[in-house]
């Protein structure tokens, strides 16, 4: 319904007109956002995704490739069609079988030289067991057998070739000629044929260079020898078995002799059933002679040039050929001979393919001994000078080299990314395109020029086993960078560059086209009618059609032998000819830039080098600044770092100079920002695999040494700030540095550590008894609390439980001690004589009796190292006063870090219940269980900071009753054992306190309160702190040791008037030593005071159980109201 026929009651007044605005506002809003919002996404994708649709591909991480290589999809057949049928058969025939030398060309590089180079290889000697080689030649006869029906193949397609060539120049006068042939040279079919003979030439050598495969053909003839002796064995029928070994001879005669371009030479080129006659037909032979200086002029300008493209392949082609038209002809010419052999002075090696390298005068001298008889001794001597000289050339050149052509491919590089950044004018675009081809063709050159001298260089030394300097190793590796940098030029602008190949190509077809145009015209301008000129005008027409097209190889064939015909009788001047001359060969190389520049920058021959690597690494990494030359260096690295972070965070301790202007600087941080390097199938990123080995390292060493978490921390922290590695956190559980012995340690071996470590009651620490190190390790508060951090306070309760397992075997011990009737009979009767005499003594346990104790114990035996039952007893009572010392400070530990924990929470007396408030806010449960979870935590704290666990009073609990047992009535006799043993402990530990000042420092110890803490322990299991006190010991020794000091100082005071020195300085000796000893008693009689206090000693057992009685009636009384009494839930010790 419209708007306008609504009644006036259902409009819409001002103000929803305004809200209605507002709220289009804001939806417009909230769109602007989501667009901009959008947007920027996509700019992200597109970001992430520009190294794949961009102008700039990167050389590691394309999944596909370009392809520029055009494929021919129509046969020679089509392609080559005239109304002149017998120029189509001849130009077919020739194409043919130059596709065919091609393919078998192909096929050799592929299949062929691969198969051959590396055989035998990644099998060391040390790891080839016996009958291992004559298995792997085994499986090689198949391979073997393949090249055997190749070379047939090849030697087929030569001799037709040499009977199609010899066809069509006839020396017979009166035989019909196919075509008229004065005047036509097809180079190109001496060319092709020159490759086929290289690759026979080049399996020759590959083979005849692998010594590997011939001793292993030896073994395996020797192996075939004993099976024929005794076929059952090895389960194979002896009618089988001569075939095969006829077979194997074959082999070795056609491939293994080093007769295979030999045997191609040597074939029957005359047919002998009245066919083509080749040897006698004189102009074949001109033809053939006059073909190879043509071919031998263009390449003897180029090579060692600049310029130079496939020079020197073609020359081992023509030296082929040569020595081919020798073979057939038996002709020499002398002079070209000559100039053959000259060339070794400009290139005195050249390489075949991988690590083979062929010597061209070797070759012709003993393929032609008859010519080389010709040419004087001297001159061929020379030729092998020239060799070594050119290798100590090339070396001292090779660092100038390498800085001349870091210049040109730099320049070049950079004319590059001018030229293909430049948007293409059209106006200029033929202009643009020319410099396009040419910048391409240069960039081609410079790859060809420094393939040549990494190839030649490194096999020349190989081959003639020279050392190489490390200056010209790492010479030809930074040719190596500059071999693949060109190739990455290529590779990284691949869009660009294929986008101009086809033009460049079309641009070249045209001008082509218009060349032989101009021909054309000219040839039917003039009249003159003749079977010649109708050849070269079907020619001149097939190269058109053909150039019509897209830039194929097999199109380009037919052109050059399209032109062979078509370039007689003067149809193109001498300044046209040349040029188009040039652009046909540009064409060749822009149709196949790709596929050329992968060639002459495939450094897999480095393969056969692989020497060189670890010096090349070397250097690279020496200068870390140049990192993106590095593809494969990562241990090295990594240690490095490590070092570096090492070094940084302990320079404290002044390891090592580490001024960076003495012993210079290297900022490894370089390698970090390179992108991952592909290696084969897979990707290694240095920044990943360096972070993963130091998170490796320091997770495993802090877990070696806990304590040593906050260095590698700071180590952690370091790699992050000076290289950006984002380091992982170790998570394990953190120690202090001067973590000690750990808790864990101790519970397993709580027996050796009573025994060797010594208690102070005061300062609460544990000291080493004695140690091989100059320093004794100590034990205190702040190690336990730390060791409880670690793992748990749990580990509390563990702790005591072991103390209670040692105190149970200690107990064992001291009861049969005193459970010994020698000790027992004496105990009673000192308990008898103290009953005696009390009264008379005023009641105190006479220090001469326990003197007297001592004296009678010794004489029951000493141990051989002089140690009395006594002193053996009086160590049992401090390891037990030791284990309960450290039971002391296992709770005092974890007091201590309960209160470093619960320092956070605000007020202690006032928590907040977090499950209640979750509840209140009607939370998720898991919010709920964790609330819960932080409740009992909480409380957990709060009650062990407050309080802790009364230890002590549990190990009281656990064994009083067993002791105060009428069965253990012997234990009861302790109190009076107690004088000797603290006399005894007087001895020892004044003795010991001695030794401090001794050079010799064995037995030194300046505090032993394990003893005091073992005596108060005991005398409160049995009871026993009345009776101790009812002996009033303490004042017994007092009162001993001040009478005997006020009778030394009345003597001094009446000697001191005769002077008798001797018997001053004696008397001075023997107070000094009453002082000690009344000193060494104070100091235990204060040790002991302390120590009871920790047991209570001031109730007896009676009082103790009233009192919990009480307590009992208290709570129950209390009408279960809590805070009136807080039970602290004790663990119970099993």
């Amino acid at each position: 319904m419209a708007v306008e026929t609504l009644s006036p009651d259902w409009e819409f007044d001002r103000v929803d007109d305004g809200s209605q605005k507002i709220h289009a506002e804001v939806q417009l809003k909230n769109y602007g956002k989501f667009l901009e919002e959008y947007t920027s996404q996509l700019r992200r994708i597109e970001d992430a995704l520009d190294d794949s649709i961009g102008d700039v591909w990167d050389f590691n991480l394309d999944p596909i490739a370009l392809k520029l290589l055009p494929y021919e999809q129509s046969s020679l057949l089509e392609l080559i069609k005239t109304e002149n049928k017998v120029l189509n058969k001849v130009i077919t025939v020739y194409a043919a079988l130059c596709c065919e030398i091609k393919k078998l060309k192909y096929e050799a590089e592929t299949k062929f030289y691969n198969g051959l180079l590396f055989y035998g290889e990644g099998a060391t000697d040390s790891s080839m067991v016996e009958g291992d080689c004559q298995i792997q030649m085994g499986r090689f006869i198949s391979f073997l057998q393949e090249l055997s029906c190749f070379v047939t193949r090849c030697y087929e397609v030569v001799m037709n070739v040499v009977h199609q060539l010899a066809a069509l120049y006839i020396s017979n006068k009166i035989a019909p000629k196919i075509i008229e042939t004065t005047g036509v040279h097809f180079q190109t079919m001496y060319e092709h044929l020159g490759e086929l003979l290289t690759v026979l030439l080049t399996l020759d050598e590959i083979i005849d260079n692998h010594v590997t495969l011939k001793d292993h053909w030896t073994m395996y003839k020797r192996l075939l020898k004993s099976v024929h002796h005794n076929p059952s064995k090895f389960g194979i029928q002896e009618e089988k078995l001569k075939p095969f070994e006829k077979f194997l001879l074959k082999l070795e005669g056609q491939l293994l002799d080093g007769m295979i371009f030999q045997a191609c030479i040597e074939q029957q080129f005359d047919s002998l059933n009245g066919g083509v006659s080749v040897s006698k037909n004189s102009t074949f032979a001109e033809e053939f002679a006059h073909s190879i200086r043509s071919i031998f002029a263009n390449v003897e300008a180029k090579l060692g040039e600049p310029s130079e493209i496939d020079q020197r392949d073609k020359y081992v082609g023509i030296c082929g050929l040569f020595v081919l038209h020798f073979q057939i002809f038996r002709t020499v010419d002398k002079k070209f001979y000559k100039s053959l052999l000259d060339i070794c002075k400009k290139v005195p090696a050249i390489t075949l393919t991988a690590n083979i390298i062929w010597f061209p005068d070797n070759f012709l001298i003993q393929k032609i001994p008859a010519a080389a008889k010709l040419i004087d001794r001297k001159s061929l001597q020379a030729i092998k000078m020239h060799r070594d000289t050119f290798l100590q050339q090339k070396a001292q050149s090779l660092t100038k080299d390498v800085q001349s052509y870091y210049v040109f491919v730099s320049s070049w590089m950079m004319k590059m990314e001018s030229i293909l950044s430049k948007e293409q004018r059209m106006d200029k675009f033929a202009e643009d395109l020319t410099n396009r081809c040419n910048i391409f063709i240069q960039g081609f050159l410079y790859a060809y020029g420094i393939s040549n001298i990494i190839k030649t260089t490194m096999n020349l030394y190989m081959s003639m086993q020279k050392p190489m300097t490390k200056t010209s190793v790492k010479a030809l590796c930074r040719l190596v960078e500059l071999l693949k940098a060109i190739e990455h030029m290529f590779y990284r602008r691949s869009m660009v560059v294929a986008d101009s190949v086809s033009h460049i190509t079309q641009h070249l077809q045209h001008q082509a086209l218009n060349s032989i145009s101009v021909a054309k015209k000219r040839v039917i301008s003039d009249k003159k009618y003749s079977e010649q000129r109708l050849d070269v005008l079907s020619a001149l027409v097939l190269a058109e059609n053909t150039l019509n097209g897209p830039s194929t190889k097999q199109r380009r064939l037919i052109v050059s032998l399209a032109l062979s015909v078509g370039t007689q009788m003067k149809t193109f001047k001498d300044e046209e000819l040349f040029p188009l001359q040039v652009v046909m060969k540009k064409l060749d190389l822009i149709s196949e830039l790709r596929e050329r520049v992968q060639t002459q920058c495939d450094c897999c021959f480095l393969y056969w080098h692989r020497a060189v690597f670890p010096i090349y690494l070397d250097d690279v990494y020496e200068n870390a600044i140049d990192a993106a030359r590095l593809h494969h260096l990562l241990d090295k690295l990594c240690k490095e770092i490590e070092k570096d972070l090492r070094l940084s965070v302990h320079t404290h301790l002044k390891l090592d100079d580490r001024n960076p202007f003495k012993v210079g600087m290297k900022d490894l941080a370089h390698f970090f920002s390179l992108n991952p390097i592909r290696f084969f199938d897979r990707f290694i990123d240095i920044r990943a695999y360096v972070t993963h080995y130091l998170d490796k390292t320091f997770y495993n060493l802090t877990t070696v040494a806990l304590h040593d978490w906050a260095t590698y921390s700071e180590m952690r922290n370091l790699a992050t700030q000076r290289y950006g590695l984002v380091m992982t956190e170790a998570h394990l559980p953190s120690q202090t540095l001067e973590q000690g012995l750990d808790v864990l340690e101790i519970m397993r071996n709580i027996h050796i550590f009573v025994s060797r470590y010594l208690y102070n009651l005061n300062n609460q620490i544990f000291i080493e008894r004695t140690s091989n190190n100059k320093h004794l390790n100590t034990i205190n508060i702040r190690h336990i609390a730390n060791s409880i951090r670690t793992h748990g306070t749990g580990i509390m309760n563990t702790t005591v439980n072991f103390t209670y397992q040692f105190l149970k075997k200690k107990f064992y011990i001291f009861s049969q001690f005193m459970y010994d009737e020698h000790i027992k009979s004496r105990l009673i009767k000192d308990i008898r004589f103290f009953r005696e005499i009390k009264d008379q003594n005023d009641h105190k346990y006479p220090f001469e009796r326990a003197e007297k104790f001592n004296r009678g114990i010794r004489k029951l035996g000493i141990t051989p190292e002089g140690q009395s039952y006594l002193d053996q007893f009086r160590q049992l009572i401090s390891q037990i006063g030791n284990a309960m010392g450290y039971v002391r400070m296992i709770r005092s530990g974890g007091l201590h870090c309960s209160s470093n924990a619960i320092r956070f929470v605000p007020d202690l007396e006032d928590i907040v219940n977090f499950e209640e408030l979750v509840k209140e806010e009607g939370l998720a449960e898991e919010t709920l269980k964790a609330a819960r979870h932080l409740d009992s935590v909480l409380s957990d704290h709060t009650r062990n900071s407050a309080e802790g666990t009364e230890y002590f009073k549990m190990l009281v609990d656990v064994f009083a009753p067993e002791f105060r047992r009428p069965k253990n009535i012997h234990l009861r006799n302790f109190y009076i054992i107690v004088p000797p043993l603290t006399l005894n402990f007087v001895e020892h530990s004044i003795s010991c306190k001695e030794k401090l000042n001794k050079k010799n420092k064995i037995g030194a110890a300046f505090t032993d309160d394990g003893f005091a803490m073992g005596v108060a322990y005991i005398l409160k299991l049995l009871d026993q702190y009345q009776e101790f006190d009812s002996l009033h010991w303490f004042q017994s020794v007092r009162e001993k040791y001040l009478k005997e000091i006020r009778a030394v100082a009345k003597q001094q005071n009446g000697q001191s008037a005769s002077q008798d020195e001797k018997l001053l300085q004696t008397m001075n000796l023997t107070q000094k030593r009453l002082d000690v000893y009344l000193q060494e008693f104070e100091l235990l009689y204060f040790s002991l005071s302390s120590a009871r206090i920790f047991f209570r000693a001031d109730k007896t057992a009676a009082e103790e159980n009233q009192e919990k009685k009480e307590k009992e009636e208290e709570t129950k009384t209390s009408n279960g109201d809590p805070s009136d009494s807080t039970v602290s839930a004790e663990p119970v010790v099993k």
